[in-house]
């Protein structure tokens, strides 16, 4: 491995990292050279993950969407010495338009996705700007840019992470921190896998193609593919780079259709 793109020495946090992107990510940031404490709700998932992962990954049972839980995990991360790396990607997905959307769903979706990275990135800003140097990357969605159907919840929360993630380069740019986000188009998870087996039991594979179709790549994102971009994100090879959204969707947001 070349020199280029290490996160050596590096402390991060990734949230949502028992499954999925996330765990891609801290896969990769611990490829790179970097220390990565693991958050997850899914207490037994995120230690398995963890253990698999090896020494430089650490486990914690966290529900982002909790205010107390979230101060106190980040207080016992950065009680030896502060995040350099902090990864914003927990999140839970919805479908339904505004009629059929609950007002419980909204909020559930809203506590998680929206407010969840902000009680993160709360927790661990100040601390990057005493320092004078950190990296926040949100995991957004093209969802949040594009009008997609039966996406009404998800899209606002992905929208909103989009703006925050603005408000937080344009804060403290001057303050050594850069600020972007990734919004991926679909990817392949083990999400989608569930979703497919509890919804069209039988024509899981029908289904799957019918999805994959429509980047016009071809095929869905792949977790590692977003994960070696958010490495790159986060090394000193990104220097310049703050304040943007980045898509990473096969071609969706300005090839479709």
């Amino acid at each position: 491995m070349s020199d280029a793109f290490m996160l050596n020495r590096r402390l991060a946090a990734v949230t949502g990292a028992a499954s999925g992107i996330g765990r891609a990510i801290a896969t990769e940031f611990i490829r790179a050279g970097a220390q990565v404490h693991c958050l997850d709700r899914d207490g037994e998932a995120v230690k398995a993950a963890a253990l698999e992962l090896g020494s430089a990954a650490t486990a914690h049972l966290c529900d982002v969407s909790d205010a107390a839980a979230v101060q106190s995990t980040f207080a016992a991360i950065q009680a030896a010495r502060g995040l350099d790396i902090l990864v914003n990607n927990a999140g839970v997905s919805h479908i339904g338009n505004v009629e059929t959307t609950s007002p419980e769903d909204f909020e559930r979706l809203f506590r998680v996705n929206v407010q969840g990275l902000y009680l993160c990135t709360r927790a661990v800003v100040g601390g990057m700007a005493e320092r004078g140097h950190g990296v926040i990357i949100n995991i957004a969605s093209v969802a949040g840019t594009a009008g997609l159907a039966d996406r009404f919840a998800y899209s606002m929360t992905k929208g909103a992470v989009v703006a925050m993630t603005l408000s937080v380069a344009r804060d403290y740019v001057q303050r050594g921190i850069r600020c972007n986000s990734i919004s991926p188009g679909r990817v392949h998870t083990p999400f989608v896998d569930n979703y497919l087996a509890r919804t069209y039991p039988g024509r899981e594979a029908e289904m799957f193609a019918k999805l994959a179709a429509t980047q016009p790549v071809g095929r869905m994102g792949q977790p590692e593919e977003v994960a070696t971009f958010a490495r790159f994100l986060a090394s000193d090879e990104a220097a310049f780079m703050t304040g943007t959204d980045y898509p990473i969707d096969g071609g969706f947001l300005r090839l479709h259709g």
